[in-house]
Order: structure tokens, then C-alpha cells, then sequence
């Protein structure tokens, strides 16, 4: 069993803030390579406007993506994204205010993120929903690719 970051102690003032964040965007319709709070986004779109509103600072235009759960080019385009603007973390540390990437199969690239705001659940968007906040179950668990936090997340 992996063991991970969860205990009894109160939250960071910087993980009570990402969790609100990404709450906030809860209701926002799924549109495919957007980012508009309450207008439309994706699972990439969330977590970008959860990075934009906590650091204050912009992103880059999004690099074009498939939105292809299957996609076969090999190239971890998520993943090198997040390391461009996350701390990325081992899995077993994982915590509430993390950034969880996904990837589907063992064979295939990961393509999919959403953002761990308590033990057991996520917040996420994905194509035939509404941002929402989901159980983290075992599935779930199961597929995790990668573990970031935002900066100045998790001060160690």
C-alpha cells in the first residue's frame, strides 16, 4: 500500500486557498481547450485558471491538444506542461491542494488532471459535464500519472 501525505493537522493557508479556488470553477460547462471560469474549460482549462488566479500571473496560450483519450504520438505534452509551471512531487506524497495528472492505460500519455482538495476527492472537468468534485476512489488512485503543487504550495 502506498503510504500518503494525509494527516489530522489544519490545512496551509495556501491549500485553503487552491481548494476554494477550485471549487469556485465547480458548475463551469465543459469546453474543450478553454479556460473561462464559469463560461467553459477542460481539465487542463481548470487547472490553468487555478494556476492564473492563485499565482496572479498569466499562462501562455494553451499549445494545441487532442482531446483524444487514445492519443498515440508518445509525447507527454500534460506532464511537460505541468513541469514547466508546477513543483512536480513523488506520488506517495501527494496532498490536498495537488495537481493529480492521469493517464488512462500504462501504454497511452497521460491526458487528464484535476485538482485533490481533500482526501478522497477531486476536483475536475471533464467532456460531458460540468466541473465538478468527485470521489477519488480506487480507480482513480490506480491511474495517477504524476503529482505537482502550485508554487509556494507545500513550503517544506
Amino acid at each position: 500500500m502506498v503510504s500518503r501525505n494525509f494527516t489530522n493537522f489544519p490545512l496551509s493557508d495556501q491549500q485553503e486557498q487552491i481548494i476554494s479556488l477550485a471549487r469556485g470553477w465547480i458548475g463551469t460547462p465543459y469546453h474543450h481547450q478553454q479556460s473561462l471560469k464559469h463560461v467553459g474549460c477542460d481539465c487542463l482549462g481548470l487547472v490553468r485558471g487555478v494556476y492564473e488566479e492563485y499565482t496572479q500571473q498569466k499562462t501562455a496560450s494553451l499549445f494545441p491538444y487532442s482531446r483524444d483519450w487514445a492519443d498515440v504520438s508518445g509525447q507527454e505534452t500534460l506532464i511537460n506542461a505541468a513541469l514547466d509551471h508546477l513543483i512536480e512531487r513523488p506520488l506517495a506524497t501527494r496532498a490536498v491542494g495537488d495537481v493529480l495528472i492521469f493517464r488512462f492505460r500504462k501504454w497511452m500519455v497521460a491526458k487528464h488532471t484535476g485538482i485533490l482538495v481533500s482526501e478522497d476527492t477531486m476536483v475536475h472537468a471533464i467532456e460531458g459535464s460540468d466541473v465538478c468534485e468527485v470521489h477519488l476512489g480506487s480507480w482513480w488512485r490506480r491511474h495517477i500519472a504524476a503529482v505537482f503543487s502550485f508554487p509556494n504550495n507545500h513550503q517544506e
